[in-house]
């Protein structure tokens, strides 16, 4: 009987012992779930920051500043523009086939 009783209690102990284990790991997991989210939510507020800020630096009037002063730039102007014209084949190649 007392050999009966030994193994029983041998066995609640290590039931009790793994149900601790289980419930450590569970705790951190959780932990470690609650940290990727905690993250994720930082992350999503970021790109949300960096859009609007993408925004801001793609305004029109800011990429034309940029492109006059760093790239020396200049809007074009009926004076300055050039027009290409294409002259028209003469007229015995036009007959012939490449």
């Amino acid at each position: 009987m007392t050999r009966l009783n030994l193994v029983l209690l041998l066995a609640v102990m290590a039931s009790a012992l793994y149900l601790v284990h289980t419930q450590y790991e569970s705790r951190s997991l959780f932990v470690e779930v609650d940290k990727a989210v905690s993250l994720s939510h930082k992350l999503e507020i970021e790109n949300e920051r960096l859009q609007v800020e993408k925004r801001a630096q793609a305004t029109p009037l800011r990429v034309e500043k940029l492109a006059k002063e760093q790239l020396q730039m200049r809007t074009s102007t009926p004076a300055i523009t050039q027009y290409v014209t294409i002259a028209a084949a003469p007229a015995s190649a036009a007959g012939k086939a490449p």
